[in-house]
């Protein structure tokens, strides 16, 4: 063979390598990609060629699937009470990525869950039939809640002390997730709902942490019984009145002016809100103690995940001593969710333990075989079983005695804290109103621990508070779940 022709001979087979390379490539590597890309409208039309699986609330389906005309999309998802369970579904739209649990459980409903499939299944590359997931949302409460918050924007959440089932998640104002679903209607009812100014889609519940108030005192309260500064909640404080905030001429004024804050013990300081109690406790600890006791809660915690991740409720670092003590009585720089809170509540309810809390009791495949189980949540000591009794104690008191009598049910024992966090620069717009408590039935031995939130309201500026707004709410959802 002459030397040009062997040249060439050694070329071709260079090129016949090269797009066997390239072959090779497009079908591992590019081929998944191009499969997986958002962007792919196969992938669209391979989702929504059969009916979804469901998201099951007290052992109904919330959610459905309908056949779609003039679209190559043959089914949309739909959705029963679809304000009502928004912030627990989200939605699953043809045009817009999945949010909540309908975008965390996206493969179990749409059958590309590994788990779902059989032998025969995975040798002849069939999609296996959907699977369900079945949560923990109690039907009563998330109705209580979401009825009793009305036309507030607020947000609220019910917690199951002994389990960590999450029995209720309410964000208020709400939306349809109904009319995301089909690709020809999405796009103006996203418009819509993005220029609301009141944020239907915010999940308030889960995913607007805000400064907390008062409620913030029961963690400064429990780090001062852990750490010893304090033996008992009837224990007299070291609280001047008025407390002068260290470093400043400025006082750290109370709710009410007459109340007996001087020198109070942790439980009339709860009863009467008393800010200068708890700014100097928070001081007397210094700001590591309170973080270390707020962590354990789960303030700055970027992973919690219920299974929805929810933002982080921050506790600061790096204060002054006067930041410090405004901290102590939930401002400056806290934030906390109405899930945070209703978990510090659950702890102390559970006598110190908080059980993780979770809004999935499982997920099934089409014929109800449980994929995996949920239910089995671990549990971690937040604070000596002591130490929680005393607090539920002083939390009591607060119901039936002081800022949160509209809290009481016949027939249960309630306990409670109010907040009143404010908002705006020197305080110029409407204060948050915050209710965090626990409730036990005297007949059934059934719990729960609630917080609720409300960020606006049609009320005065000067009817604004804890007890006013927010705990005839967490009343409604206490009695909804201890029902029965």
């Amino acid at each position: 063979m002459n030397k040009t022709i062997r040249r060439a001979a050694v070329f071709a087979l260079l090129l016949v390598f090269a797009l066997l390379v390239r072959a090779t490539w497009v079908q591992f590597y590019d081929g998944k990609a191009l499969a997986e890309d958002k962007d792919n409208r196969r992938n669209a039309i391979t989702t929504y060629a059969g009916p979804l699986g469901n998201i099951i609330v007290g052992g109904h389906a919330v959610t459905g699937s309908a056949r779609t005309t003039h679209s190559d999309l043959a089914y949309k998802r739909t959705y029963t009470d679809g304000e009502l369970y928004a912030a627990v579904t989200g939605y699953a739209s043809q045009a817009y990525a999945p949010t909540q649990l309908e975008g965390i459980y996206q493969d179990v409903l749409n059958g590309t869950d590994s788990r779902l499939k059989n032998p025969l299944d995975t040798v002849i590359g069939k999609r296996a039939d959907p699977g369900d997931v079945v949560t923990t949302i109690d039907p009563a409460v998330q109705k209580a809640a979401y009825q009793a918050l009305g036309d507030k924007k607020g947000a609220a959440v019910a917690i199951d002390p002994k389990t960590g089932r999450i029995l209720a998640v309410v964000s208020t104002p709400s939306y349809d997730p109904s009319s995301l679903t089909d690709a020809n209607t999405a796009g103006a009812a996203w418009k819509q709902l993005n220029a609301d100014p009141d944020k239907p889609l915010t999940n308030r519940a889960l995913r607007q942490p805000l400064p907390p108030g008062s409620t913030f005192k029961l963690v400064v309260a429990a780090a001062a019984l852990e750490d010893g500064l304090y033996s008992s909640v009837d224990q007299s404080t070291r609280s001047p009145n008025p407390y002068m905030l260290p470093g400043s001429t400025r006082p750290l004024t109370n709710e009410d002016p007459g109340a007996p804050c001087a020198n109070a013990s942790i439980r009339v300081a709860l009863r009467y809100s008393c800010n200068n109690v708890f700014g100097k406790m928070a001081v007397d600890l210094g700001q590591d103690k309170v973080r270390a006791m707020a962590e354990k809660f789960g303030f700055n915690d970027d992973k919690q995940d219920v299974p929805v991740r929810a933002y982080t409720s921050v506790y600061p670092s790096g204060m002054d001593e006067a930041q410090t003590a405004l901290s102590g009585i939930g401002q400056f720089d806290d934030t906390a969710t109405p899930l945070q809170m209703a978990m510090v509540s659950a702890a102390i309810a559970n006598d110190g333990e908080l059980v993780s809390p979770h809004m999935v009791a499982r997920i099934t495949d089409s014929g109800g075989d449980v994929l995996q189980n949920y239910d089995d949540a671990g549990s971690k000591r937040i604070v000596s079983a002591s130490t929680a009794r005393q607090l539920q104690s002083a939390m009591q008191t607060v119901v039936s005695q002081g800022t949160g009598t509209n809290a009481r049910i016949p027939g249960a024992t309630v306990g409670g804290k109010t907040g009143t966090a404010q908002h705006g620069e020197n305080n110029s717009k409407t204060p948050y109103a915050w209710f965090t408590s626990y409730a036990k039935s005297d007949s059934n031995g059934k719990e729960v621990a609630v917080a609720v939130m409300v960020e606006q309201s049609d009320a005065a500026r000067s009817e604004v508070s804890g007890n006013g707004l927010a705990a005839p709410v967490a009343k409604a959802m206490m009695r909804a779940a201890l029902a029965g």
